[in-house]
């Protein structure tokens, strides 16, 4: 038996063509997780699987999607506040690193509490084909957060 994951999928206006194919191409084995997503890329994947799932009749499974909001309009932090939360297993944030973002600042608390939680996180679709292809998605993983209990305690 598979362990459910929760996975958060984020792009970027010109990397949404790139998660739609990486989502077309492991839609199979992102139907058994219960996705994420922010604004656009969350209608986008909701059409890429409803597509993949017409064409596999077979397919008798419902999409679990939840859609928050746009990332600029704070969709960015509602992701935040789920992996602070313990309701975020990974990530999959495919970012454009040339094109300035009027929500830099969102984009860069969200991939500073991935490392502050442990979550695994992909920036491009090499590092996502390995995260879902491994080992570890078809079974229970509590990644191990850094206690940062000294910090929260210090003297200001």
């Amino acid at each position: 038996m598979k362990r459910k994951k929760r996975i958060g999928l984020v792009a970027h206006d010109n990397r949404k063509k790139d998660l739609v194919e990486w989502v077309e191409w492991n839609w199979e084995e992102l139907m058994i997780h219960k996705l994420v997503c922010t604004g656009t890329t969350g209608r986008l994947v909701e059409e890429a699987l409803l597509k993949k799932m017409n064409e596999n009749s077979e397919m008798k499974d419902e999409i679990n999607i939840v859609k928050l909001k746009s990332g600029p309009m704070g969709g960015d932090q509602q992701l935040g506040a789920m992996i602070a939360e313990g309701k975020i297993d990974m990530l999959i944030f495919l970012w454009d690193p040339m094109q300035p973002q009027p929500h830099d600042v969102d984009v860069k608390a969200l991939l500073r509490i991935t490392v502050m939680y442990n979550i695994p996180t992909a920036n491009n679709k090499s590092t996502a084909d390995f995260l879902i292809s491994s080992d570890l998605m078809q079974q229970e993983y509590h990644p191990i957060i850094k206690d940062y209990s000294e910090y929260i305690k210090r003297k200001v």
